[in-house]
This record gives structure tokens, C-alpha cells and sequence, in this order.
């Protein structure tokens, strides 16, 4: 009982001491809007329906969430945005502060400087040069709270381009409605990557409008409520030097109705009070999980990138708990979320929710079978509840398995095992080759290595959902469908790679050719030296299919240090964060680096990741390696700072490296907090000398979940040279223990 209090006591104590620093104030919203990060910078709160960010107008891939670094204009503020993905949509609602203009048809921007820009969490300023306005945003879950203050004039506007997009998206209907001179409200309609979005929006001013000027498809229409597929909207007034105009803008997708009840999140015209609100939440959130370090760059990097992980999936059900269902009609229920990137979150992004924000994934869970009841699968990439099958595999089954083995409760799980195994049962998506020839003939479907080993990890996950259910017929046939990356695995080369219906392998073969047009390449956005590891359920397996632990072991170094070469008429440009032929700025590599420990080699893994996370993360504009995806790239390199990852992200397993901070504090629900803990860190010591857990001797190369919930410390001691003690029984590599 002593030991005990012991315990708790120094648990608290540490907490505290970490805990004394303002973690918002190291996040840094702009890391990821350079390069091909794709992130936005603007006003959000955790897990929010509105994201609130400023966008330049400009059409392109690095421009999919509106906003580029790059950039040197501002044609709006729209309120809902992707973090970090490869495609561009939302940008719904386009407001823009505006003076000396009259009201045109034509695009109109504004010249802005960094210098003149600031973004925190929960809040987004900057000076629009051209009209001189100061522009600051902040926001709740469903409403943008906008803050103007605009120079003396005869002739200020508040312009609403509900016609505005990027990318792939076009608005199909409009609509503009004048309720008063302070309230007015609107929908857009439109589609894209996401094929029927619908938007619906309330506007509240703190100052009446003198006029409204409407113009449709071009042509100024003289009316207060008008319908059109390309509609603008001026509110017109005076105003004097100085003088702050306060609008809030509320969201729904099912109607007026709730967009005008969202308005109601804010209650007053307190700006400085909803800022301090979103800022404290974001406060509250990222004290979840706390570090020391006396590097300043690396706790802004991983602040920002826990911030990150916290921007999607997005709240889509309004005050009500209405919401535009998949079949496009007004549905009812309670915490419905969207933007589920499932091919990249599934890896990492999700796993570390489960240990941030537990109490989250049954909300989680339960939109993946509210959408799974409306449409009749689970969610492959689900945007704002239309299905646009973007990427491999049928990735919600991990995330469920994972919260089912993990005993997370708040959801029906004989309701998710049917929907499982209809999501596998499927006859799209080349599950119906899958199922007929034990892998996806490359004659026959593109993509077909990737489909296949994700297909076969994903069975392996209904496998074991079944087995703890009772369900030993269905176990026994999962099971068997999870060895089948097995059969487009050549030994011979040692790489996954492409086979026909005969059963004979495609030639020629190149490991380094790539087509970012899936049908044209058997692999998703990369090639067989990415994507040949995929077997994170099969590792063993796998390492004999290679050759034995040496081969192994070769063939990761190898993978490292390959030629950069891609081949390909058109290689995708996801394909970026290169070291060799490891491509960290893509999500099929993640886990690779971990592999090392599967060979009783944890030294090889510390020094991976600990080059990736100081060469292709930083704290600056382009500090990610790649897209965002969701917070899929983020969520790596948390688990990278605090030195565990899952590489198979429902095992309840998380292969260990080497942290790069001193210590680390994760505050669990149950109110316990779990301690990592390194010492003797230095230049020298590059390897793990011995680590216990809880005062106890621990030789195991990873740890699994059901230790850290409990809470405790994990203590890992640093030496120059290797241990001779510490990971080198086979018993003690991961992923033995569930078949």
C-alpha cells in the first residue's frame, strides 16, 4: 500500500512540474502550411464542425486546404476545411472584408504579409493590405465569430461568395436571405470530391446593414432572398476609423433552423471571451499529454503536431442533432462526425486518440454505423456523409477491432462485427477477386499488391474481433483469408509484387516503377519497396518469406540506402520525405522503421526514428514530410517523441524505440497518469541499457496497451553499448502472442 501512495505521489508531482509552461502557446498553426503538408492555419477548436481559415484563391494541389505559405493573396475566410489531405474540397461560405469596391461579379483579393499574420489555437488574424482592414477569427463548435476593424469609410462591405471553390468542388444551388438588417441567412449546395455537400448558414452582425446587393450567374438581381448556382452577396455600411464589426456565422447541414440556433454557441459579442474560451479547450486538451525537454523546436513541433491530430474527424450533427445523411435527407442522432481519412488515420492517428481521447472513439465509432446503416457499408473515406472511395482497403475494421479488443465500450459490437463483415463481404472494390483467386489479379484490377495486403490485415482484424466474440467458424475463415498477401509475395525477389489471374507473376518487374494513376501500377501512391513490408499482423511470416532474420535485417538497411529513383511516366507527388527508398512523407511506410525489433535489432529502430524526426519534422512552415492526412503525419511523430508506435494498431501492442524527450506525461481518463521516463540521454549513449516498468525489471520490445492504462512508470535507461541483456530472447519481440 505504501509503494503505492509512493507512486501516485510522485506521478502527481511530476505532472505538475510539467504541466507548468502554456502548452498553446508552442503550437504553432502555420508548420505544415509549406510544402506538401496542406494544412491551414486558421480558427478551429477540437474536433469542430466549423474550421474558420483564410484562403488565397488559388487552384492546385498544394493549395487542397485552401491555403499555401507560399501565397501572397486573400480572396476569403471560409469556414469548414481539410487538414492535410491530397484532395481539395469544403471552403464552404466565403466571407471577405472589403472597402472602396462596388459590388462585381468579378474575383477580388487582397495583398497580405506574414509579418502582418498571427494564428494560435482557436484564433487567426491578419491585415488585409489593399483595404487596410484588421481581420481576426475565432470560433465554437458550430459558429465563426469574425472580428473587423476597418479604416473610415463611406463604402464597407462584407462580401459572401457562396459561389467561391477549389479544386475539384462547384457549387450546383445557392441561396441568400435577408431576415433583417443584422440577420441573414443562406445555403450552398455544391459537389466535388465529395459528390452532395450541403451547407446551411446563419449570419448575425452587431451593426445593420444600410444595403444588400445580390448578384446571380453574373447579373445584379434586385431582391433580398434569391437562388442561383453562382451567388454573391454585399452587405453594405459606414464606418468610422477604427471601428470593430463584429459577425458570427453558424453551420448546419440539415437547414436554416439549425444554422440559426448554432449562432446561439455565442451569446454575447465578447470576442476576446470566445478567443480565451477556444484557447483554454485547446489548453485543456494538449495537457492530455505533456513532455519536458529543454529543446524549444522540438515542443513546438510536437505540440502542434498532438494540435494536429486533434482537427479531424469534424462534428457534423448541428444543436439539434440534425444532419444531411448519406442519402442526402435530414437524419437525427446524437455526436454524428465526419472526415474519416481511414487509409491514413488507421495507423496512428486513430491508435493515439484511443490513448488522448478515449472517451471520443464511441462517438467515433457510432457515425461509422449510423453510415454504415444509411448506406450499407462502412466508411473507405467518408466526407461529410457521402462515400468517395478514395484509397484501399476498408480501414474502419481496424479502428473497430481496435476499440473492441481493447474493451472500449459505447457502441453495439455484434452491430459493428455485421457491418464488418459485410464491409469484407462486399462485391466492389475488387473484394469479389480477392475472395475468388486469394489475391487481386493484376490483369484484372489496379492497385492490386495494396489492395490485397490491406485487404489481408483487415480480414486478420475481423479474425480476431470474431474470436473474442464466439464466432469460431467465422474466426477460422478470417484467419485464412489473412495469410493471403502471402500469395503476391515473391520469394525469389524478396518484394509483393503483382500477379494475373493464371498465377503468373507480371514482368517485366521494377520495384521502383510507380504511376500515380492506380490503374496503371498494382501499388497505391508508391512501389514494391514501400509497400512489400505491409503484413503488420504476419511479421514472423513475413521475415521467413524474405529469407531469415539476417536477409531481413539486410533488406531494411537496403531500403534506406537504395538509389531515390522512381520510375514511372507519372510518379504521384505523394511520394516526398525520401530516405533511400523510404518514403516517410506517404503513410504504407510508417510502421517500416519499427520492423527492426521484430529481429531483436531495437538499436536500428532508435536510430530511424530518431533521424526522421529531426531531418523531416521541424517547427517551421514546411515541417511536415508530406500531407497532413487527417493528422496521420503528426500522430507518428508523437509516437516518435515518446519512443512507442503501433505497428499493427489493433493488437494492443506498441513497439518500443527510444524517446527524444527526457520525460513524458500521458493523463489517462481514469485520472492515472503514465510516465516515460529516459536517463543517462546523451550523444553517446545511443542504445537501451535496461528499462523497468513500475520499479520491475522489463525486457520486452514493446508494451502493450493494457500497461499504460493502468498508469505507471516505464523507466529507460541509455548506454553506449548495446545490452546484453534487455531484448534479446525471442519471447520478448512483439507481435507473438495473438495468432
Amino acid at each position: 500500500m505504501k509503494k503505492s501512495i509512493l507512486l501516485l505521489s510522485t506521478l502527481l508531482s511530476s505532472f505538475t512540474i510539467l504541466a507548468q509552461q502554456r502548452l498553446v502557446d508552442l503550437v504553432n498553426p502555420f508548420i505544415g502550411t509549406d510544402g506538401h503538408g496542406h494544412t491551414y492555419p486558421g480558427a478551429t477548436i477540437p474536433f469542430a464542425m466549423v474550421q474558420l481559415s483564410p484562403d488565397n484563391g488559388t487552384n492546385g494541389w498544394d493549395w487542397s486546404s485552401g491555403y499555401h505559405y507560399s501565397d501572397s493573396v486573400i480572396q476569403g475566410f471560409s469556414h469548414t476545411h481539410l487538414s492535410g489531405t491530397g484532395v481539395g474540397d469544403l471552403c464552404d461560405i466565403s466571407v471577405l472584408p472589403m472597402v472602396n469596391k462596388t459590388a462585381t461579379a468579378e474575383k477580388i483579393t487582397s495583398r497580405f504579409s506574414h509579418k502582418q499574420e498571427s494564428a494560435k489555437p482557436g484564433y487567426y488574424a491578419v491585415h488585409l493590405k489593399d483595404f487596410d482592414i484588421w481581420t481576426e477569427l475565432t470560433t465554437t463548435i458550430r459558429c465563426g465569430f469574425h472580428r473587423y476593424t476597418f479604416p473610415a469609410s463611406k463604402n464597407a462591405t462584407i462580401k459572401f461568395d457562396l459561389g467561391f471553390a477549389i479544386n475539384y468542388d462547384k457549387a450546383i444551388e445557392c441561396n441568400f436571405k435577408k431576415i433583417n438588417d443584422t440577420t441573414f441567412v443562406g445555403y450552398r449546395f455544391s459537389k466535388g470530391w465529395a459528390p452532395y455537400q450541403k451547407i446551411f448558414f446563419a449570419v448575425r452582425l452587431n451593426k445593420p446593414i444600410k444595403n444588400l446587393v445580390l448578384i446571380a450567374n453574373k447579373e445584379k438581381v434586385d431582391t433580398t432572398n434569391y437562388t442561383a448556382q453562382d451567388l454573391k452577396a454585399f452587405l453594405e455600411f459606414e464606418t468610422n476609423t477604427g471601428e470593430k464589426v463584429l459577425m458570427k456565422v453558424g453551420l448546419s447541414s440539415a437547414d436554416y433552423e439549425g444554422a440559426l440556433e448554432s449562432l446561439n454557441e455565442i451569446p454575447d459579442w465578447n470576442f476576446d471571451a470566445v478567443k480565451l474560451n477556444a484557447e483554454n479547450i485547446w489548453e485543456r486538451e494538449l495537457r492530455k499529454l505533456q513532455i519536458r525537454t529543454e529543446d524549444i523546436a522540438l515542443k513546438q513541433t510536437f505540440y502542434t503536431a498532438l494540435y494536429h491530430t486533434y482537427l479531424a474527424p469534424n462534428r457534423f450533427s448541428d444543436r439539434y442533432g440534425n444532419y444531411k445523411g448519406a442519402k442526402g435527407n435530414i437524419e437525427h442522432g446524437k455526436s454524428i462526425y465526419t472526415v474519416q481519412s481511414l487509409w491514413d488515420t488507421f495507423r496512428a492517428a486513430n491508435p493515439l486518440l484511443t490513448l488522448t481521447q478515449t472517451e471520443l472513439v464511441p462517438s467515433i465509432i457510432n457515425s461509422y454505423l449510423t453510415f454504415y446503416d444509411q448506406y450499407g457499408l462502412l466508411p473507405v473515406w467518408e466526407l461529410q456523409f457521402n462515400e468517395t472511395n478514395c484509397m484501399t482497403g476498408y480501414h474502419a475494421v481496424p479502428i473497430i477491432a481496435d476499440a473492441i479488443l481493447k474493451g472500449i465500450t459505447g457502441f453495439d459490437y455484434n452491430k459493428a462485427y455485421e457491418a464488418m463483415k459485410t464491409s469484407a463481404n462486399q462485391n466492389i472494390r475488387a473484394t469479389d477477386l480477392y475472395r475468388k483467386y486469394g489475391f487481386v489479379p493484376a490483369d484484372l484490377a489496379g492497385e492490386s499488391v495494396t489492395i490485397t495486403l490491406e485487404y489481408s490485415f483487415d480480414d486478420w482484424c475481423i479474425a480476431q474481433v470474431a474470436k473474442r466474440l464466439g464466432k469460431t467458424a467465422d474466426y477460422r475463415a478470417f484467419i485464412r483469408r489473412s495469410i493471403n498477401w502471402r500469395n503476391v509475395f515473391d520469394k525469389k525477389t524478396g518484394f509483393a509484387r503483382p500477379k494475373n489471374s493464371n498465377g503468373h507473376w507480371v514482368t517485366p518487374f521494377d520495384p521502383y516503377h510507380t504511376e500515380h494513376d492506380g490503374a496503371k501500377t498494382a501499388y497505391t501512391e508508391g512501389n514494391a519497396w514501400q509497400h512489400s513490408w505491409f503484413a503488420p499482423h504476419d511479421v514472423y511470416a513475413l521475415i521467413n518469406y524474405m529469407g531469415g532474420a539476417k536477409k531481413f535485417e539486410a533488406k531494411l538497411d537496403a531500403l534506406f540506402e537504395a538509389d531515390s529513383k522512381l520510375t514511372g511516366s507519372h510518379v504521384p507527388p505523394d511520394i516526398s520525405g525520401m530516405i533511400g527508398q523510404y518514403v516517410h512523407g506517404n503513410e504504407p511506410s510508417h510502421h517500416i522503421a519499427y520492423l527492426y525489433n521484430y529481429i531483436g535489432k531495437p538499436h536500428k529502430t532508435a536510430e530511424k526514428i530518431k533521424q526522421i524526426c529531426t531531418t523531416l519534422y521541424s517547427n517551421k512552415p514546411d515541417g511536415l514530410p508530406g500531407n497532413e492526412d487527417c493528422g496521420q503525419m503528426s500522430a507518428w511523430y508523437v509516437f516518435g517523441v515518446l519512443g512507442f508506435y503501433p505497428v499493427n494498431p489493433a493488437n494492443g501492442e506498441y513497439v518500443l524505440s527510444i524517446p527524444l524527450v527526457q520525460e513524458s506525461a500521458l493523463q489517462l481518463p481514469s485520472g492515472n497518469l503514465f510516465r516515460v521516463i529516459v536517463k543517462e540521454a546523451n550523444e553517446k549513449n545511443k542504445f537501451i541499457k535496461n528499462i523497468t516498468l513500475n520499479g520491475e525489471p522489463y525486457h520486452k520490445l514493446y508494451i502493450k496497451h493494457s500497461d499504460i492504462i493502468k498508469g505507471g512508470i516505464l523507466e529507460i535507461t541509455l548506454a553506449a553499448e548495446p545490452s546484453k541483456t534487455y531484448g534479446i530472447a525471442m519471447e520478448d519481440f512483439p507481435g507473438r502472442m495473438i495468432k
